[in-house]
């Protein structure tokens, strides 16, 4: 997909010549270049059922209140990624956040401080690298950065595999190392059902969810099942004080 001429969001930080650049959608054209992009990763890639009303885009009724980070192949003008954010504040206005159509997460946002959701995250499939998803988190950490943001929070997606084999085991390895306290538990509104793993196969970790948990995120509790996207979601925290040095230096510091 080539990004249309008036394709002209403000760019967060310039990158070295060839490199992905990141921005902001700074027009409905540019929102619908993501809204693009999502449908041909979630529809017609994954086959997703999707509830749009436009041929073509995924969308939904957060879209307007979101910012949405687009990350392009200046050498083509290809869009290549992005993700939206939406703040508390934001949120209030728009009836909540997605993550609340699939969970309880009262618990969550009890804490204190300011909230943003991190959501519908998706990269073109010829660019699924380090680079790309580098670039992604460099537009998110300028916006906490200047936001603010105590807290990011999101759903994270686990392919379900045969009879959600592979959700179950990366699930029950996260368990192991990655859960928040038992006071930042969430509650599923759809459970995925529990299921005995007699064979551990070692299943890849999805390259977004390994992102979230590199930068020092926390999954609060068992998975929903997105039967629409046919996978898993877990919910994510991510206290932005917390991140890891060297990823806080990388991304937050630089944006800064």
């Amino acid at each position: 997909m080539k990004v249309q001429p008036q394709f002209h969001p403000s760019i967060v930080q310039s990158q070295p010549k060839g490199l992905p650049q990141v921005g902001f959608a700074e027009s409905v054209e540019e929102v619908q270049a993501a809204q693009r992009l999502r449908y041909d990763v979630f529809a017609r890639e994954m086959g997703a059922r999707l509830h749009n009303q436009i041929p073509g885009l995924d969308h939904d009724h957060l879209d307007p209140y979101c910012r949405h980070v687009l990350v392009w192949d200046p050498l083509t003008t290809q869009l290549i990624g992005c993700t939206r954010i939406l703040t508390g504040d934001s949120a209030r206005r728009a009836g909540g956040f997605y993550a609340q159509g699939e969970f309880d997460i009262s618990s969550v946002l009890a804490l204190p401080g300011r909230f943003a959701e991190i959501g519908r995250t998706c990269v073109h499939r010829d660019y699924r690298n380090g680079t790309t998803i580098t670039a992604l988190w460099s537009g998110i950490a300028r916006f906490v950065a200047e936001q603010r943001i105590d807290s990011l929070i999101g759903c994270a997606s686990i392919p379900l595999g045969e009879n959600g084999a592979m959700a179950q085991a990366i699930f029950s390895e996260l368990a192991q190392r990655c859960l928040t306290p038992d006071n930042l538990r969430v509650k599923p509104l759809i459970p995925l059902p529990r299921r005995d793993i007699l064979a551990r196969d070692d299943y890849p970790m999805p390259p977004l969810l390994k992102a979230y948990l590199r930068v020092g995120a926390k999954i609060c509790g068992e998975p929903f099942l997105d039967e629409d996207f046919q996978v898993a979601d877990v919910f994510i925290l991510l206290a932005t004080r917390q991140l890891t040095r060297r990823y806080a230096r990388h991304f937050l510091e630089r944006a800064a």
